[in-house]
């Protein structure tokens, strides 16, 4: 199984998009694990609409969730931000050509 950073650093560089947060978070935790969304939202303390919004893509991870994420399962709350952080800025890099920006630097 690969790691959350090679799966990051690989669809980064490959100018792919990055997984969404949620997806990794089904496909490399809860599926394995055999967990559900409900069971694992009890065990972290929030919501099953919640937590089924940041696995479905309608809801960004938050450092708080990152955090929470990283004392349940192990891993570090910053992996959870990166991967977030990497989805958003593909996603910004794709609309970029249509802001209307003047460049101030010279």
């Amino acid at each position: 199984m690969a790691s959350i950073t090679s799966i990051i650093t690989r669809r980064f560089y490959e100018d792919a998009q990055p997984a969404a947060p949620g997806e990794v978070l089904k496909e490399m935790v809860l599926e394995p694990m055999g967990l559900s969304i409900a069971a694992t939202a009890r065990a972290l303390g929030v919501s099953r609409k919640h937590l089924s919004g940041i696995i479905n893509g309608h809801h960004n991870v938050t450092p708080e969730m990152a955090k929470r994420f990283s004392l349940a399962f192990g891993c570090s709350a910053e992996h959870w931000l990166l991967m977030q952080m990497s989805y958003d800025l593909w996603r910004v890099e794709k609309q970029a050509t249509r802001f209307k920006v003047k460049k101030l630097a010279a």
